[in-house]
């Protein structure tokens, strides 16, 4: 045989042998704990999400970069307070990538 061949058989070999015990193992299952919010949790995460449909409203084509950090680090503050609640903020893929072109766009 060739020494590409071996080469090539002894690589494809090894991928079969490195892959085969992630696709066999288990899927390992987290438990979510549900967690009761305060009222003024609840309260602060509907601020939250206000803030956040306000944010997908705004027109960032006549913004300041240093206005659209300032909104982005707003944004990504009240994502870590949200997530430490146990609730969190989505946002669908769209808005997402919608908001993410307009910033490229202005920059």
């Amino acid at each position: 045989m060739n020494m590409k061949k071996i080469a090539y058989f002894l690589a494809v070999m090894f991928c079969f042998v490195a892959f085969s015990p992630a696709t066999t193992a288990a899927p390992v299952k987290k438990e979510k704990v549900k967690t009761e919010l305060s009222p003024e949790e609840e309260a602060r995460l509907a601020e939250i999400n206000s803030r956040v449909d306000e944010i997908k409203a705004m027109d960032f084509s006549e913004m300041s970069k240093d206005e659209i950090k300032e909104v982005r680090d707003e944004l990504r503050g009240m994502k870590k307070e949200a997530k430490k609640m146990g609730g969190g903020i989505y946002l669908s893929v769209g808005a997402i990538i919608i908001i993410l072109l307009i910033l490229i766009l202005v920059t």
